[in-house]
């Protein structure tokens, strides 16, 4: 008996035979979490990048304004990035802010800011925590700054975990310079 095992066994080594059902039960597995972690992480990269542009868009939209921004044009300007970005209304945040740069002190004064989220996301700090990132710019000059928060969740667990896609950017309102020189 044993010398039969052994034959078979033998024979079994030199078999050069393949077989694609064993081949792919091996594979397939291997090639799908492949398949899914490169679609997970292309998916986030996506997603960031709608969320920045949606920003810019948000930004876009403040530049032009003539009119007064009210807490309407905000609440508006939120239900804009949340259609943008496809968020829910658990997850996602707003912050719009309109900075004025002092010369004199040289330092950024926050003229008025104003937030919508359903969750606290801008907790702590403030605007007035952005000087840094904001460009040089001349005595009174004012800028638009848009932050956005949003709650990016994977659609598969594979490799990562919930997390918080921030943007941010700021922009000078285009016609409060010519109304000022026209003023002056």
């Amino acid at each position: 008996m044993i010398r039969f095992l052994q034959g078979r066994l033998a024979a079994f080594a030199k078999d050069t035979r393949g077989y694609v059902n064993v081949e792919a039960v091996i594979v397939l597995p291997i090639l799908l979490s492949l398949f899914g972690v490169g679609w997970v992480y292309f998916d986030a990269f996506r997603q960031q990048n709608v969320n920045q542009k949606a920003n810019y868009a948000i930004s876009d939209i403040l530049s032009r304004q003539t009119d007064y921004i009210d807490a309407g044009f905000i609440d508006s300007t939120f239900r804009l990035f949340q259609t943008l970005t496809l968020s829910n209304g658990s997850d996602g945040a707003l912050r719009v802010s309109l900075v004025e740069y002092d010369g004199a002190l040289g330092a950024w004064d926050v003229v008025w800011s104003q937030t919508r989220s359903a969750d606290g996301a801008f907790d702590g700090a403030g605007p007035e925590a952005l000087e840094t990132r904001l460009p040089q710019v001349i005595d009174g000059d004012q800028l638009f700054v848009v932050e956005t928060v949003d709650r990016y969740q994977p659609a598969l667990q594979i490799g990562l975990d919930p997390f918080d896609i921030t943007t941010f950017s700021f922009t000078r309102p285009r016609y409060a310079a010519k109304a000022a020189e026209a003023a002056g």
